[in-house]
């Protein structure tokens, strides 16, 4: 949170820091829009104070925002007013919108922005450990796909994967592995000038804003990883990626947005991915309430689609 309350109004820095703790510690979500009021999601939900009102953003708070976040130069923010969103220090993503300056069809950049979602990245740091046995046979880790809607927990939970693989579990005489992570949109690593922010382990190799199937491929090709980690596959180009890897010998480890397997085998680029069986293990999360809390459920199929009953479960 320390990263984040500086790039602020002044407004919004206090209600964020008088929160309640235990309010706090499940902060998801920071929404600011210009002209409407703070918008907090906790665990899922809209938070609101038990009293006053919540401050309104103004177009001249936003434009400070984006000032700040490109440290007083808009140009340094060129590449991300076209992406959309901005990552800063911490690994926090920065979703943008505004109004959209186009050519040929084709997106330039977004100007006047006057909408923030600023995303928390919060490191879990042992949530990937029951998967451990299901994912890692004889001294080789399978490839999986990690299946869910958004805000469900796939990044996080590929995040430490990611770690497992890099770092090795001594105690459990798994040796770490070389770890290639092709990070599209900076969630993975939260890297700063191409420097992880999270703790990912000594043996990963980190492209940082790059396209995936591309990023895939100079990889396997530079740096030889024995896993790939990707994020949100889901275009044409990625499966024809992944193909090449998996056919490579290289297993890979990968997240897609979709509510259920079932959905997934519906969409047409997921079709021959699937149909040949080249993941040998699926991970469904799906939101769920637990105690009060917000959750997600946690089903492993395997490469025939059979669910693993034994692995299901609830975890925060």
């Amino acid at each position: 949170m320390k990263e984040i309350i500086p790039f602020l109004p002044e407004p919004f820095q206090k209600v964020i820091t008088c929160m309640p703790v235990e309010q706090l510690a499940l902060l998801e979500e920071i929404r600011c829009r210009a002209g409407r009021p703070l918008e907090l999601i906790v665990s899922g939900k809209v938070w609101h104070p038990d009293e006053g009102v919540l401050p309104v953003l103004s177009l001249t708070q936003a434009k400070e925002m984006l000032q700040k976040m490109g440290n007083y130069s808009l140009y340094a923010l060129d590449e991300e007013l076209k992406r959309g969103y901005v990552t800063i220090s911490g690994g926090h993503r920065v979703g943008l919108a505004g109004r959209v300056i186009t050519q040929n069809g084709h997106v330039l950049r977004i100007r006047d922005v006057t909408c923030f979602n600023i995303r928390l990245a919060r490191q879990k740091i042992g949530a990937a450990l029951p998967l451990v046995p299901f994912l890692y046979q004889k001294g080789s880790w399978l490839s999986t796909l990690i299946i869910g809607a958004p805000q469900t927990g796939k990044t996080t939970l590929l995040r430490d994967l990611a770690r497992i693989i890099s770092e090795g579990i001594p105690a459990r005489y798994i040796e770490a592995k070389k770890t290639g992570i092709v990070d599209e949109r900076s969630e993975i690593a939260g890297c700063i000038q191409g420097v992880p922010q999270n703790r990912l382990g000594v043996r990963v190799d980190v492209l940082d804003a790059c396209p995936k199937a591309e990023g895939m491929m100079m990889l396997i090709r530079s740096m030889s990883p024995e896993v790939l980690i990707v994020d949100e596959i889901g275009r044409q180009e990625d499966t024809e990626a992944l193909f090449e890897a998996m056919n490579a010998g290289v297993a890979v480890i990968a997240t897609a947005h979709s509510s259920s397997l079932m959905q997934l085998k519906r969409r047409p680029s997921f079709r021959s991915l699937l149909d040949q069986h080249l993941f040998d293990r699926y991970i469904q999360l799906s939101r769920k309430m637990k105690a009060g809390a917000s959750g997600c459920r946690l089903t492993l199929y395997d490469k025939a689609f059979k669910p693993l009953s034994a692995v299901q479960e609830v975890w925060q």
